[in-house]
Formats: C-alpha cells, structure tokens, sequence
C-alpha cells in the first residue's frame, strides 16, 4: 500500500508540474499502477471497456446541453439585466447593493450549473458598479467568491450530474436536494454581509428607488425568473427527465437572448465552441478517473483504506469533518470535476457505513467541492475575479477568507442536521 501511494503522488506531481492535462494524468497514473502492480491484466481490452462503459450512463447526455444553457445567457450579456432588475430591489437593505453579487449569483446558478460562469457573468457587471458607487472593495470580491460556488449547489449543477452518474444516485433527487441548502447559504452570506457592513459602518449611503424603478427592474429579470420557473416546475413536478430539463433550458435561454434582443448566429457559434471545449474537458477527466479508479480496485486500496478507517474507530460526525479536511486539501491543487471522480469509490462506502444517506453525501460533497472553488492557490473562482479586477491572488483570497468560512462551517451544519438536504425530496415519496 505504501509503495502504490508513493508511486501515485509522484507521478501526479510530476504530470501536473509538467502542464499535463488533468485527465489525461489521471489516465496515464491508472496505467502506469496496473502496469507496475498489475501487469497480468490484459490492458487494451481492460482500458477500452473501462472508457466505454465511463461514457455512456444516459444522464451524462445533459451534462454539454446545461453547459451550453450556460454559455447562451453568457452571450446573452445576462449580468446587466441582473444588475439592473435586482438594485432597484436590494439598495434599500443593509448591505445595500453587495446583494446583488448574492441574489444575481443565486438566480444565475438556477440557469448555469457553473460556478465559474456565475461569478464571470455576475462580476463582469457588479464588480465595478459596486466600485463606483464606493463599497469596500474587498467584500464586493469576497461576495462574489462566496457567491459564486453557488453555480454548484443550486440546481441545475454540472457536479450533480457528475456525482449522480459516479454514484449511480437519481440526479433529479440530487437536484431537488440541492435546492433548500441552496438558498440557506445564499442567506446565510446575505446575513454576513449586512452585519458586516452594520458593524463596518463603511456602508455607502442607501439608494432610494421609487416603485416604478422596481417595476422596471421586473422586466428585466422577469425572462430569467420565468426560465427558472420552467426548469424548477418542470424539475420538482416530474413533468421532465434530466436531459429533457437541460434541453428546454437550451430552449429557454435561445429565447430570452432573442426576446432581449442581444441573439447573433456568430454570439451562438462561440457559444457553442465554448460549451463543446467544457464538455471535451470534463469528458476526459471522466476517462481518466475511471480507469485510475478501476485500478485503485484492482489493488484493493479502497477496501484498504475502509478496512484501516474502521479500526481507528471515528464516530460518524468524526468521520465527516475529517473527510471535510480531506476535500479542502484537495481542493488546493485539482478542480471539482477530478476531485469527485477521483474520491468518491473510496470515500463513499465510508460514508454510507457510517449510516448516511448517498443523496445526502452528494450535496455535501459538493459544498466541499464549493469550498475548494475559493480554495488558494488554486481555487477557480480566485482567477476568474483576478481575471475581472487585476487584484494579486493573496488579497482576493484574503476578501474570500470569511466566506471560506461560512462554507466550512455550513458543511458541518448540514451534517448536523442532514433534513437540510432530504426533507425536500422526501416530500416526493
């Protein structure tokens, strides 16, 4: 065991320090170990049958189609029409428009399923109207980091789909799941917000807006409003599976784009490019994490490292906050995407030993999966707001520090009281 977890690290560390692509490092670890430890194994029919049967679960079919949802309403300039239609609404509380960061992520996430395009789209437009009207610069960047790892939790998610499908977990379930953790940590940082500010007192002064700028603001989140009410009704109804979710979505968002009157053939073209690039690259991880989590099989490392867990005896709450530790690691150095592939034939068997729910274990995992987003030095969200504002990589980190917090503290929060995540979809049984 010890010569297989040196071999494993080395490798990784040696492809990733060499720029390789992270799926194809995963694909080549998961050789090389069957081929060191293992090499009766006959690795072309192997390695083809592991690729083949990674690729075809039918759920996977929504997972390019959510994306490109995403990068249609992208395209669309969507962060605009959030600003516009939410500040008439949320200048008036404390905290005033850092808000909009919250809500506008909130009710981008409920489209997108990405978290790195709903902090792009959101703070392309907010980080410098918040600016502008003098709001502490370091929690507008803090809030949209937070705010943004939303994307993954509230449906649709593209990390749902990847759990469900590893897990073999309904991704609907999942999806419904998702939605009351959701909104719990989109107030939960509303909340952080206004106390900051309150406390601060370096609130700027609140903007008063009559009822017909609130009005206004209506017409221009209504189209997005109504794309979540298809999506969301269509979803907690049962009227449509997964994929025929994600393509009335598709559907949607080509409607919205035209109805504001931003819809180009070139603006959908690059879309398109976009979503398939996105979709090529999780596609690969997939790869390479089937055949390296087939190989940990071969050697028996997951029922190894079950079998040394049990006998040091962790209590389950235990056994969750040391898993916590575990993906905040993680997150230091792999994207969400790889994070779940990798662990989760390992990890989940703990999990539901110790008498947890699997539905429940994929909304945890992806708050963790969330938590490595803001994670330094790699966390995703960090460079796309470093991308926006030109700020050094510490002093974004630095603003995003209390929502780190929040975040690590909700996941305990949710294995404290697991009904967060399950009394919804109980409700459909």
């Amino acid at each position: 065991m010890f010569e297989i977890a040196v071999v494993t690290v080395l490798l990784f560390v040696a492809l990733l320090a060499g720029s390789v692509w992270i799926g194809l490092s995963l694909f080549a670890i998961g050789y090389s170990l069957l081929s060191i430890f293992k090499p009766n194994i006959p690795m072309d029919i192997f390695s083809s049958g592991v690729i083949w049967g990674s690729m075809i679960p039918t759920p996977l079919l929504s997972l390019p189609l959510f994306i490109l949802m995403s990068e249609v309403l992208l395209a669309a300039g969507l962060g605009r029409s959030l600003f516009s239609g939410l500040s008439p609404w949320l200048g008036r509380l404390p905290g005033g428009l850092l808000h909009v960061n919250v809500v506008g992520s909130t009710l981008f996430a409920a489209v997108s399923g990405s978290s790195a395009a709903t902090t792009a789209i959101v703070g392309k437009v907010s980080l410098p109207e918040l600016q502008a009207r003098g709001y502490d610069r370091q929690l507008a960047m803090g809030s949209l980091a937070g705010a943004g790892t939303l994307g993954f939790l509230i449906p649709p998610s593209i990390i749902m789909i990847i759990y469900g499908v590893v897990a073999e977990q309904s991704i609907l379930e999942l999806f419904i799941a998702g939605v009351i953790p959701g909104l719990a940590l989109a107030l939960l940082y509303m909340a952080y917000i206004a106390a900051h500010q309150v406390v601060s007192g370096s609130q700027p002064k609140l903007e008063r807006t009559s009822w017909s700028e609130r009005l206004h603001g209506l017409r221009d989140i209504g189209p997005v409003a109504a794309l979540i009410a298809a999506v969301m009704g269509s979803l907690y109804l049962g009227l449509a599976s997964v994929s025929e979710l994600a393509a009335i979505g598709v559907l949607g968002a080509v409607v919205i784009s035209i109805a504001m009157g931003r819809f180009s053939m070139a603006a959908m073209i690059r879309a398109g490019r976009r979503a398939v690039r996105t979709s090529a690259m999780i596609g690969l991880i997939i790869i390479g994490a089937a055949l390296l989590n087939s190989a940990f099989g071969f050697l028996g490392i997951p029922k190894a490292i079950a079998g040394q867990i049990a006998a040091i005896g962790l209590s389950p709450f235990a056994l969750i906050a040391v898993l916590l530790a575990f993906y905040a690691l993680l997150g230091m150095f792999l994207d969400g995407t790889s994070i779940i592939v990798m662990t989760l034939p390992i990890t989940l068997p703990l999990v539901t030993g110790a008498g947890y729910d699997p539905v429940w274990f994929g909304i945890f995992v992806v708050v963790a999966v969330e938590i490595s987003q803001i994670t330094p030095p790699i966390g995703f969200n960090l460079f796309v707001i470093q991308s926006q504002t030109g700020e050094n990589i510490g002093r974004i980190a630095r603003a995003a520090l209390p929502f780190f917090a929040i975040l690590l503290a909700f996941a305990l929060l949710l294995a404290i009281f697991p009904q967060l995540a399950l009394w919804l979809p109980g409700t459909l049984q």
